[in-house]
């Protein structure tokens, strides 16, 4: 078959309109500045930083949850809150400072695009974040992108990905959320969508698995096959 005839072929037959990507440990590897941050705020406020292991237990649920998770047990609401400004303050202008798109994530949004699949993002980082990073290293590529703001609960509730679906005029069951973490295998059945659950992220694969991943895949190729509808996925037991 004649390659644009594929190509044709290929856009014809997308199983999914619209991918909805997680941002931290899906999308971009933001770790090493998420636990910067997170260390500078605790210690201007006294308290012992955290390891990055720690730290990368602690994400995925918003930057709230983040910081009471690190701060010590038995810390008062007013220190929450002044750890919580000092990370924000500090994260505006350090969240690039390490930040980087996985290798193939580029390619695989470009090669998504290029074949009528529409791309968003949703996260549970605040939404400057979101924006900003969007800006930085996909300018122009996602047709969406929704962080933690108000009037919109934080996964895993379904209501930002639902605030994408609206917005872009798809419907659940022609999309598809691809994420990290247990956050986002929740976000996605209480959204009643499909998920893909990425194995380059913060959680390893025994803790997806057991927190009921069903399509898991280790490189961002893999996420194209399976949206062109072309591929087999790993399972628990291989």
């Amino acid at each position: 078959m004649p390659e644009s005839n594929l190509a044709d072929a290929v856009k014809k037959n997308m199983k999914y309109r619209l991918a909805i990507f997680d941002m931290d440990g899906t999308i971009l590897d933001t770790l090493r500045d998420l636990a910067d941050t997170m260390n500078h705020a605790l210690q201007v406020n006294g308290f012992p930083v955290r390891a990055l292991d720690e730290i990368r237990q602690f994400v995925g649920n918003g930057i709230g949850k983040l910081v009471e998770r690190a701060v010590p047990d038995g810390t008062s609401e007013a220190e929450i809150k002044a750890v919580r400004q000092d990370f924000d303050k500090y994260y505006k202008e350090h969240c690039a400072d390490t930040t980087c798109p996985y290798d193939g994530i580029p390619q695989l949004l470009s090669d998504l695009k290029a074949n009528g699949c529409r791309v968003a993002v949703v996260s549970n980082k605040a939404d400057y974040g979101v924006q900003e990073l969007c800006e930085r290293y996909f300018d122009g590529v996602f047709d969406a992108a929704v962080g933690e703001r108000q009037g919109i609960a934080r996964k895993p509730s379904p209501d930002s990905v639902n605030e994408v679906l609206k917005l872009l005029n798809c419907s659940k069951e022609e999309s598809v959320y691809i994420g990290d973490s247990d956050v986002d295998i929740d976000t996605a059945k209480n959204a009643g969508m499909d998920c893909i659950v990425v194995g380059w992220g913060f959680r390893d694969r025994e803790f997806l698995f057991s927190k009921g991943a069903e399509t898991y895949v280790t490189k961002p190729e893999e996420i194209f096959r399976i949206i062109a509808g072309s591929a087999k996925t790993a399972s628990a037991n291989q």
